[in-house]
């Protein structure tokens, strides 16, 4: 990649490490802490549970008039036969963790680039700009066979392993066709299972199977402790038909014939689609849940570059 191309949307089937690591340059132009206005009206009304960074516990002292009752070490407390309050104190550096999507699905694309290449870069420039603003950085990239975890560290050699999975997941698709679909609900349970409270969580993916009874629950509960942002790709063929006209079809099995002049069926293609974006905005605005809307033939720069470009001093 090369930096000239930074305004320009991603390229190829595939993305490569070095392409990776040279988005950390324009990833300095980047400020993740700032919630713009923009950003913050993609997550509605709704106020979410997230109660800012997570907390560290310190020490056990005497309970003294004026602590909250609800700190109170019950342990200590029934062991001393006096009434003893836990004392915290706040995380100086926020873990962020960056959960990028490559699974079968977002091996499509008709122009430009495959979603599973825009995630990934969309994902890597998140990364750097976290880094670049004294944060902790971690991450999860999973493929629907398999998921990789990187617990988040203040450090470059933890931001250039995250990329190396990414790259080595975007470089393993398509799957074989005998591999299990993971499903979007066992990545969310994951990403429980290693965020921490006060995490900042940007998740990459497509949101297919986002849907579901167990993927709401999971978000729902990830999103009581975290601040997450959500980063939805797609494709422009997913939302228009092409040009009126006879396409052969395959999704590498079956084959088929695709007449796209029907208008009806143009229009109904569309608002499928409109709908489920739709709903899934709705559905992550109840939860104070911002949706970035990422698109194969957008630079993945100039989007982030719109809610977190504001110059440094």
């Amino acid at each position: 990649m090369h930096l000239a191309d930074v305004n320009s949307p991603a390229r190829g089937a595939y993305t490569g490490i070095d392409d990776l690591i040279a988005l950390r340059f324009p990833a300095r132009q980047l400020r993740l802490s700032r919630r713009s206005r923009a950003l913050s009206a993609l997550a509605g009304p709704n106020k979410s549970n997230f109660r800012g960074r997570g907390i560290d516990f310190e020490e056990v002292r005497s309970y003294q008039p004026g602590d909250d009752i609800r700190t109170i070490d019950w342990r200590v407390t029934a062991r001393t036969g006096q009434a003893h309050t836990k004392l915290f104190r706040e995380e100086r550096e926020r873990p962020v963790l960056v959960a990028v999507d490559q699974r079968p699905g977002m091996f499509f694309g008709s122009s430009h680039c495959f979603k599973s290449v825009l995630a990934a870069q969309l994902g890597s420039l998140v990364a750097w700009s976290a880094l670049d603003g004294g944060d902790r950085v971690g991450g999860l990239v999973f493929n629907g066979a398999g998921h990789r975890e990187i617990r988040p560290r203040r450090s470059r050699k933890t931001v250039l392993a995250l990329l190396s999975h990414l790259a080595e997941f975007n470089n393993d698709l398509p799957l074989a066709p005998d591999a299990r679909p993971g499903s979007f609900a066992e990545t969310l349970a994951n990403l429980r299972r290693i965020a921490r409270p006060g995490s900042s969580i940007f998740l990459v993916s497509d949101f297919s199977d986002a849907s579901g009874e167990h993927a709401r629950e999971h978000l729902f509960r990830l999103a009581q402790h975290t601040e997450i942002t959500a980063i939805a790709c797609s494709d422009p063929l997913e939302s228009d038909l092409p040009v009126a006209g006879r396409y052969a079809v395959t999704d590498g099995v079956d084959r088929s014939e695709l007449y796209t002049a029907d208008r009806g069926l143009r229009a109904a293609y569309r608002l499928r689609f409109e709908e489920r974006i739709g709903q899934l905005s709705l559905d992550l605005q109840r939860l104070g849940i911002p949706l970035l809307r990422a698109s194969t033939d957008q630079a993945p720069f100039g989007l982030l570059q719109r809610f977190y470009g504001e110059s440094r001093r």
